[in-house]
């Protein structure tokens, strides 16, 4: 006789939750977290409310050693050029602009720890050319919402077994 599991919508929307809040902290964390980012973004709203208001210029520097990208890569992932970016790690908060591509970014690399397990291997995985992606590497396919995006595709086919 077979056992059958009955999955109510309650249980889906706490695994939903729990995912959220999850993938929330890695970024946080990616970003610097609260030693960084100068208060504690425990939900997304506080993270929309700090984007909104413009991340400060250490976040820029978090990513870098994260994601193990120079200025130059991470000015071209974010589209922007590095003396933009060189600029505003002396001044005071970055554009909203700014911190919604450095949000992207956090978000694309913690999506690539988790499903490739390690730091390390996320930032190989990032600079590396990826076939699914047309040749170019995820870093640099990242310039866009659409590439972000399908980046992201990319990386859930690999974190659940999918052909990539």
């Amino acid at each position: 006789m077979s056992a059958r599991i009955q999955i109510d919508y309650s249980d889906i929307c706490r695994y939903n939750r729990r995912q959220m809040v999850n993938e929330l902290r890695a970024v946080v964390k990616g970003l610097g977290g609260r030693t960084v980012l100068g208060k504690n973004l425990a939900s997304q709203r506080d993270l929309c409310e700090a984007i909104r208001e413009g991340f400060p210029p250490a976040v820029v520097e978090e990513l870098m050693q994260a994601c193990g990208l120079t200025l130059k890569e991470l000015a071209d992932a974010l589209d922007l050029s590095p003396r933009s970016l060189q600029r505003r790690r002396r001044s005071g908060r970055l554009a909203r602009f700014e911190s919604d591509r450095l949000y992207r970014l956090a978000r694309i690399i913690a999506l690539a720890q988790q499903s490739l397990g390690d730091r390390q291997s996320a930032a190989r995985w990032l600079k590396r050319s990826n076939r699914a992606l047309g040749g170019a590497a995820p870093v640099s396919a990242m310039d866009t919402e659409l590439g972000a995006r399908q980046v992201e595709n990319v990386l859930g086919r690999i974190a659940y077994g999918g052909i990539s």
